[in-house]
């Protein structure tokens, strides 16, 4: 049971939560401008390196001031198991905004995958592009890009869910994640992310403060080897997850989406 908050608390809680706000965009604001003309003069191998290490960097700048006032409480310690892991799909559950950050902030090599929308961003897109983060904005896109940054030696950061949770604490999930690695021939390191409260979900409301501090704990999961049968894979990986996260009902299946079926049937009967 929560225990109800004074108003100055709530008052402190907001002033907090706007002050993480404001960090994070004049952190976006002071590296799109280097990283914008720095993806158009340095070799893509070069690029690609600095882009990576210094999302990794600027993840942290937002992260340890905000452990060090009292807004978060971290644990992501087992992250830094990957660094020297090679490369593989990191596959974590999604239950809200600041997954990505948490897991980025200990990947030296870390691969996102975006919308196109964001990749195009005035503020997300140079960094995204220097980085070569994949787009999502379409199927060959999506499988080609992964698949290349997976053989430069990768780390894949790619949510099963697809998105973040439409359910608590988990939502049904999708078959990218077996596809991708049955097409790249890569382990999958499952990535269990646990949130209280979990603050920007879907359907928080942005008017909803949070009590404060947000705890996150990551830790390691099982590593599944390349499948061959992906339905059967994304199976077993919802059923692993929702044990690891203590949901007892199963949710929905999702079905695969009109672009990657095509993708899922080849890696399925392959």
């Amino acid at each position: 049971m929560s225990v109800p908050r004074s108003m100055p608390r709530m008052a402190w809680d907001l002033v907090v939560v706007l002050a993480g706000f404001t960090l994070m965009a004049m952190i976006l604001v002071v590296w799109s401008v280097p990283a914008f003309v720095l993806y158009f003069v340095m070799p893509a191998a070069a690029g690609r390196r600095l882009g990576r290490r210094a999302a990794m960097f600027w993840f942290r700048v937002f992260l340890v001031p905000m452990e060090a006032i009292g807004a978060l409480r971290l644990d992501l310690r087992s992250l830094d198991e990957l660094r020297n892991a090679g490369p593989l799909i990191v596959a974590p559950n999604h239950p809200c905004l600041l997954d990505a950050v948490l897991v980025i902030s200990r990947l030296p090599n870390g691969v996102c995958v975006m919308k196109g929308a964001l990749h195009d961003n005035f503020l997300l897109g140079p960094a995204s592009r220097l980085a070569r983060y994949v787009r999502n904005d379409s199927l060959l896109r999506l499988a080609t890009g992964a698949s290349e940054e997976l053989q430069e030696g990768g780390q894949l950061l790619l949510f099963p869910e697809g998105t973040r949770s439409t359910a608590q604490p988990l939502g049904p999930l999708t078959d990218a994640v077996g596809a991708i690695a049955r097409r790249a021939g890569v382990p999958v390191q499952a990535v269990v992310i646990e949130a209280d409260p979990v603050f920007l979900a879907k359907g928080w409301k942005l008017t909803q403060i949070p009590a404060l501090p947000l705890t996150y704990r990551v830790r390691l999961g099982r590593r599944f080897d390349p499948p061959r049968d992906v339905r059967a894979f994304t199976t077993e990986l919802e059923q692993y997850f929702r044990r690891e996260l203590g949901a007892s009902e199963p949710a929905p299946r999702a079905a695969a989406s009109m672009a990657l079926r095509p993708m899922v049937e080849d890696a399925h009967h392959g």
